[in-house]
């Protein structure tokens, strides 16, 4: 069915995918300042203002003491301190009451108005359903990290909310395209398998890098290229059964985040270079490929300085572009505007 174009839905997405770009890029700060537990609660609606008093912040720091995070992380902290930690948090579930706000209001403005394509409306909707399972998987998440002693959320928890984070961005990019080409759009399918292998191995390593940051496996091996002097460190497959190291050993981790980089270079030049006589797909494969090399550089270097805040932060917001840059790849291999 052809619609016609509505500029003010095209902007609407694109403020959407700055905003979920915005929330991943928040939600790397959290994990890696150690803020994520700084908020006991999940208070929908009353967690949407911070303390207001000095006594509700002492009330606030206090339910922090209670978890083993502050022994083991935080023993020496003062209220400034909690502060900090408390507002990356806070601002981190604020900003994902925005997300939820910016999408469903607009969502029944324009569905109202008639301005969602006919026949398309039920895929508006179920990013709605997803940006509200984000927020329970969120806070599933963050429970991880209150119960059973532990000190941190769990890795398989924190790489399911940067994963659905991901898709989510990644539906709001397809439905974008989709309405900037008024849905008009005919098959194309030329490269397409290998498109979707390529963005497959980004997306696996997008998960992977969550697993990194979950068990802050950056901070380990910081040489490049060998671990500690070998190629696949010593202590890969410590963990028994085996499949554990895969995702919990930060030596095996590591190992695998660097490997997987490899491959997706190797993939990205086959896919390059076969899909070289393509007009349409070869601009987007120029864009991701220079992309890939970047962040591949960016990652090494990010490696070899221990994965301070600001590469392992900047080294998130490419992981985003690749993303996206993959996805061109795909709908350049599927598509052509009528």
């Amino acid at each position: 069915m052809t619609e016609t174009r509505s500029r003010s839905v095209e902007l609407w997405l694109l403020l959407m995918m700055a905003l979920v770009a915005a929330m991943i890029v928040v939600g790397g700060a959290t994990r890696l300042t150690n803020s994520g537990l700084s908020i006991t609660e999940w208070a929908p609606i009353r967690g949407a203002l911070p303390p207001l008093s000095t006594e509700a912040w002492m009330a606030e720091f206090e339910k922090y003491k209670q978890i083993p995070e502050f022994e083991a992380e935080h023993p020496d902290m003062d209220l400034a301190g909690f502060k900090f930690i408390y507002f990356w948090e806070w601002g981190h579930r604020q900003l994902g009451r925005v997300i939820g706000l910016a999408f469903i209001l607009p969502y029944f403005w324009f569905l109202k108005q008639g301005r969602l394509a006919k026949g398309h409306r039920w895929k508006f909707f179920i990013i709605a359903c997803l940006i509200g399972l984000q927020g329970v998987i969120g806070w599933w998440m963050v429970y991880s990290g209150l119960q059973g002693g532990r000190v941190s959320v769990s890795q398989y928890r924190l790489a399911t909310h940067l994963g659905m984070a991901f898709i989510i961005l990644g539906s709001l990019y397809w439905l974008y395209k989709r309405q900037r080409a008024a849905w008009d759009v005919a098959k194309f399918q030329y490269g397409r398998g290998r498109a979707h292998l390529l963005a497959g191995l980004i997306f696996l390593q997008i998960i992977g890098g969550a697993f990194m940051a979950g068990t802050n496996s950056g901070k380990t091996y910081n040489e490049w290229p060998l671990m500690d002097g070998d190629f696949i460190p010593q202590g890969y497959g410590i963990q028994a059964p085996f499949w554990r190291n895969i995702f919990e050993n930060p030596a095996a981790i590591q190992f695998n985040h660097r490997t997987l980089a490899y491959i997706v270079l190797i993939v990205a030049l086959w896919v390059g270079m076969s899909l070289r006589k393509s007009k349409s797909v070869r601009p987007a494969m120029v864009v991701l490929s220079g992309l890939l090399l970047w962040q591949v550089g960016l990652g090494i270097w990010t490696l070899l300085a221990a994965a301070p805040l600001n590469l392992s932060l900047l080294h998130q917001f490419s992981s985003i572009l690749v993303f996206l840059a993959a996805l061109g790849v795909i709908w350049r291999s599927r598509y052509t505007v009528k």
